[in-house]
């Protein structure tokens, strides 16, 4: 069996993870605004990135043109070394599948249960006609099943989403993005509006899911304290370009001074 047919089969054994290239990338909004300015970057298969900057640094566009949101103005992208710029159609639809996204606004369905938005992330391996009669497969509730449990909320399964926390909204969306089995995930302020007990916590999730099934996550933050405890490679943004790539550990604040472009401040740290 495949691996892509043992995924569609429902199979709990995650893919292996994919990796990322940019070279020379540049993207420009139809407004003439510049979000990325010739960006070349590589992220080997498994790796745990955060990505740092102030707003307007060109972070989120970074990890929108990863997914395939927005498009690539000139230069070359791939992702698990398939061109992302040149894909349309089904495989871009295919390439989307493999990355799980999780947004700062959770993106949840309030009105509906737990489990139905974490079946969400069954879309791109699940055939229309069961989409439209919500009839999903054995296999993909037992996926979903287990990506909440992964992360705390499985008690809370078949709740509506309004009822929960900021926090356990955030899982929740961790988890679908989990149902999909991805290779890669994308997490774009994460914790922006969390209180800093349950953005730890939903951190460590995200660290977790590097760890413990080596997907490869890039997550956008602008908290260095949470930047250089979670993340192993830190990636450092101003006006759409990289200022800094090396060691989250490592990073200094001297280094953040420098990826701000101004003096820090005591909100520039979660636990300040």
């Amino acid at each position: 069996m495949t691996d892509t047919t043992a995924r569609d089969a429902g199979a709990s054994v995650p893919a292996s993870p994919s990796g990322i290239r940019l070279h020379d990338v540049t993207v420009r909004y139809p407004n003439g605004t510049l979000g990325l300015r010739g960006v070349s970057l590589e992220i080997g298969a498994g790796e745990m990135v955060a990505v740092v900057g102030l707003s307007g640094s060109g972070k989120s566009t970074l990890i929108r043109t990863i997914n395939g949101l927005v498009p690539v103005t000139s230069g070359a992208l791939e992702v698990g070394g398939v061109r992302v710029d040149t894909a349309r159609g089904r495989e871009l639809r295919r390439l989307r599948g493999d990355i799980g996204m999780v947004f700062q606004g959770f993106n949840l369905a309030g009105r509906t249960s737990v489990l139905n938005n974490v079946l969400v992330g069954r879309l791109a391996h699940t055939p229309v006609w069961r989409t439209l009669l919500g009839v999903y497969r054995s296999e993909d509730r037992r996926l979903a099943f287990e990506a909440l449990d992964r992360v705390g909320m499985l008690p809370r399964v078949w709740d509506r989403a309004a009822a929960l926390s900021g926090g356990q909204q955030q899982r929740v969306a961790i988890a679908r993005a989990l149902a999909q089995q991805p290779r890669i995930v994308l997490a774009d302020e994460p914790v922006a509006s969390l209180d800093p007990p349950t953005a730890h916590g939903v951190m460590k999730d995200l660290q977790r899911i590097n760890t413990e099934l080596g997907i490869t996550v890039l997550v956008n933050l602008h908290l260095l304290d949470l930047a250089r405890t979670y993340g192993v490679r830190l990636i450092g943004m101003r006006a759409g370009e990289v200022v800094y790539d090396g060691s989250a550990a490592d990073a200094s604040d001297a280094d953040f001074a420098g990826i701000y472009g101004r003096s820090l401040t005591a909100e520039d740290r979660l636990d300040a």
